[in-house]
């Protein structure tokens, strides 16, 4: 008797324990494939322009806020690709790559619903950004909090306010790629397709 009322729990432990398989095998095991590809350079349909930021480095969202004075929720960098770029007050140069931005991901057609674009600048005044760019995540906050927390973004000990670079955000929230500033907007676009094609997640 006692066994027959053990089937049920063991058969529901089973259960439990094939979902988070599968769970790992959906969102987990494609982006350790794109990291592992880009670490070999390996590349099916020709080499990568970014640069691998290696090793990827998990996002926090700190204590920041978006340009509606909301926190930023802990799953912020998770759940889509995040297209990033990092200012200090968003002039011409800032407002060029905004643009840059939204055509790159309109240019992902199907798959725009994957991904985000995020601008973090020291604006306080984005009133003209949100009306010429209404999708655009804005986290704007002062220099001080901007500069310390964009210190994950960090490559090759350069400046990242003036940087000028894109970063690549996967959807687990790791930074895992960035783009200098002279790479054409047709080659990122190449490089953030392919991982959209070889990924599931996001």
């Amino acid at each position: 008797m006692q066994n027959e009322q053990q089937l049920p729990e063991l058969k529901m432990q089973r259960k439990g324990r094939i979902i988070l398989i599968l769970m790992l095998i959906f969102f987990v095991v494609p982006i350790a494939v794109v990291i592992m590809m880009y670490k070999f350079n390996w590349m099916p349909n020709g080499a990568s322009v970014g640069e691998l930021v290696r090793p990827a480095r998990l996002l926090s969202t700190g204590e920041l806020k978006n340009s509606e004075g909301l926190d930023l929720p802990n799953q912020f960098w998770k759940d889509k690709w995040s297209v990033v770029y990092i200012a200090g007050d968003c002039q011409k140069k800032c407002v060029d790559k905004l643009h840059d931005m939204r055509q790159l991901h309109v240019s992902l057609y199907k798959d725009m619903p994957r991904a985000q674009r995020v601008l973090m600048t020291t604006t306080q005044d984005v009133n003209r950004i949100k009306l010429d760019y209404p999708d655009l995540i804005i986290v704007n906050q002062s220099i001080e909090n901007i500069s310390n927390y964009t210190k994950q973004f960090q490559v090759n000990d350069e400046n990242v306010i003036l940087s000028n670079r894109l970063y690549l955000v996967d959807p687990l929230g790791h930074l895992m790629m960035s783009y200098q500033a002279q790479v054409p907007l047709s080659e990122v676009r190449k490089d953030i397709t392919r991982l959209l094609r070889f990924s599931w997640a996001g």
